[in-house]
């Protein structure tokens, strides 16, 4: 009789998020970058249908309906609001300082997935956190880092107690990002925490939970005097025995030998890396990578390989949505990057920006 093989452990790996049953139709408010390169080709992938589309630009917004065969683009927020399907899911992708102006128009009660980062400080987090418990919205925010596949199976090992306890985070960033190609970045006074390692934040917390507090320092490069800061070293206080840390350097221009983007999670039985290839080669990116090491007593550290199927660009944008609709059909009571969750990691980006600010500790004399 034949016997089906058993996967290996690294085969078994969970990858994907849990689907709805019920998939909700999406109203999409904002068509730019993020929206067309990760938040339509996840939704296509997920079989989720759009709506409607609207953009202060109408052209973008006509683009994005043109490549992605949405039925209606919007001429305005109204439009977008009074023709949405009852049962609607609004996907407000917009800049942080526009988010407090878009909500109030929202139908109460509805279910919002709002873009990273939740407001431009701790006081507009504050005040999107409130204005969402004051109209009931079932919302979230896209911390989709969460989601990748090569996390979803780091997650899956951590679970399974395959790597013992955890007591070491640590996330590396040595790449060349082209910042020019986000406008609205230049000038503004908050930038690489805010808007980029406020990802590797939101993961750190979701791994080892709150932390005590941090240490930080956020710089700008002598090349790029414009933007405020791409260069960041946060540490993490988790006690005497949990280590956390993220090094983020965006400004690495001496080509791909020695540039990286890695997570790493040491546990007391194993370890896990993984690459995080979005970073490298910028936008095109190089593939994510995920393996682990569970040596056994006495016998040399051999690592294994995981087949992942996808990277963080577009699969990781399934899971925020795919929460977000189960949460909101009543299919789970969890919420896992509610706004409630993401005003923690809000909190934690403030914490930073407030450390950098204070300076070192001065050295004796």
């Amino acid at each position: 009789m034949y016997s089906p093989p058993v996967p290996t452990l690294q085969e078994s790996l969970n990858q994907r998020p849990i689907p709805p049953r019920s998939r909700r139709p999406i109203v999409c408010i904002g068509a730019g970058g993020v929206v067309r390169n990760a938040h339509q080709p996840a939704y296509r992938m997920a079989g989720f249908s759009v709506a409607s589309v609207f953009d202060l630009d109408p052209a973008a917004a006509a683009a994005l309906a043109r490549d992605f065969g949405i039925p209606r683009t919007c001429r305005s927020l109204r439009e977008a609001v009074a023709s949405a399907p009852p049962s609607a899911v609004f996907d407000v992708a917009l800049p942080a300082q526009e988010v407090l102006g878009v909500l109030p128009e929202l139908p109460d009660g509805a279910a919002v997935l709002l873009q990273k980062p939740m407001g431009r400080d701790l006081d507009e987090a504050r005040a999107i956190r409130d204005l969402c418990r004051e109209k009931r919205l079932v919302a979230a925010v896209n911390f989709q880092l969460r989601n990748a596949p090569c996390v979803l199976a780091a997650r899956d090992l951590v679970a399974r107690d395959a790597v013992g306890e955890v007591h070491a985070v640590v996330l590396r960033v040595t790449c060349h990002t082209p910042w020019d190609l986000w406008t609205f970045l230049r000038g503004i006074p908050r930038m690489e925490i805010l808007y980029h390692s406020i990802h590797y934040i939101d993961l750190v917390r979701s791994l080892l939970g709150e932390p005590d507090g941090v240490w930080a320092r956020t710089v700008r490069h002598p090349k790029l005097p414009e933007f405020a800061s791409t260069r960041t070293t946060i540490a993490f206080d988790y006690g005497p025995d949990r280590h956390a840390s993220i090094a983020a350097n965006h400004g690495h221009e001496f080509g791909p030998r020695h540039q990286e983007s890695s997570l790493e999670i040491e546990g007391t039985k194993g370890a896990i890396r993984a690459r995080l290839g979005v970073n490298l080669d910028y936008p095109r990116g190089l593939p994510d990578q995920l393996e682990f090491c569970l040596p056994a007593q006495g016998s040399e550290p051999r690592w294994a390989d995981v087949p992942l199927i996808g990277g963080w660009f577009p699969f990781a944008f399934v899971g925020p949505m795919s929460e977000l609709m189960r949460r909101a059909n009543g299919e789970t009571g969890e919420l896992p990057t509610g706004v409630e969750d993401a005003y923690r990691t809000m909190a934690v980006v403030e914490a930073c920006y407030e450390s950098s600010a204070r300076g070192a500790t001065p050295i004796p004399p």
